[in-house]
């Protein structure tokens, strides 16, 4: 068994423009995952989700001015981003990037030998590619294109769960995960998340607008997320009662 803490975290952006003050986007996050659990974060645009998943992973934009997020009792916000992700972190971003002049294949085989701390056989690695590929419905071509590089939406998501799959890590951070997909990329790739889960009882942080993902992931826990912070937190009826009514009624 795993835990995830975030405690009183708070963290500021720094505009681009000479002399501007700092924005305060984090105001004292709260949260705990354990393994096995699924935690489904849903709030109105500019609430700070998205801030919540780069800080917990590292993004050097953001600033972090009070706070903790303990891994296992160590706090990874002591880390690089690389010693973040062998410790047990995963984040698939909103809009993954592009990696021009590196191959999908490449750059799948190096990410795993970083976190495995060894090289993978060459034979059973391309087995197991090859499963995970076929799982989610991805052309085998893809394995020698820049990774992302002209990829759709719905393809970047489906390579970004395939990485899940591989690396297993004990907490996946899932943003917006389903921006984009229609309704069979959505179904693909959500069996893709709960494989993950199915095989390594991870944890999951999984940040979305709509409930529409949840039919397929089912939350342990739904926060409602406003101003920087988690202001409401309920079971997966609470997805139920955002979507009828939406979020005023939690904002007030």
């Amino acid at each position: 068994m795993s835990t995830l803490e975030i405690k009183n975290l708070h963290a500021q952006v720094v505009p681009s423009q000479e002399g501007a003050d700092p924005i305060e986007i984090l105001k004292g996050v709260n949260l705990t995952i354990k393994s096995g659990e699924t935690h489904a974060v849903m709030g109105p645009n500019g609430s700070g989700k998205s801030t919540l998943s780069y800080v917990i992973a590292g993004h050097p934009k953001y600033e972090v001015t009070e706070g903790e997020v303990l891994l296992d009792g160590q706090n990874v916000l002591e880390l690089e981003v690389d010693e973040r992700a062998r410790l047990g972190l995963f984040l698939a971003m909103q809009y993954p990037t592009e990696v021009p002049g590196v191959s999908s294949s490449n750059f799948m085989r190096t990410a795993a030998t970083h976190v495995r701390g060894e090289a993978p056989a060459l034979r059973s690695w391309i087995k197991e590619v090859n499963a995970a590929r076929e799982q989610l419905g991805i052309d085998k071509s893809f394995a020698e294109r820049s990774v992302n590089e002209g990829f759709s939406g719905g393809e970047k998501k489906r390579h970004e769960i395939m990485q899940l799959g591989l690396l297993k890590p004990k907490f996946a951070i899932l943003d917006e995960t389903d921006s984009g997909l229609d309704v069979d990329a959505l179904r693909i790739v959500s069996e893709g998340v709960n494989r993950y889960q199915e095989e390594t009882n991870g944890g999951i942080l999984l940040i979305t607008h709509y409930k529409r993902i949840l039919n397929y992931i089912e939350p342990d826990y739904v926060h409602v997320f406003a101003d920087g912070q988690v202001v409401k937190t309920g079971g997966a009826e609470l997805a139920d009662a955002l979507e009828a009514d939406g979020y005023e009624q939690f904002i007030a």
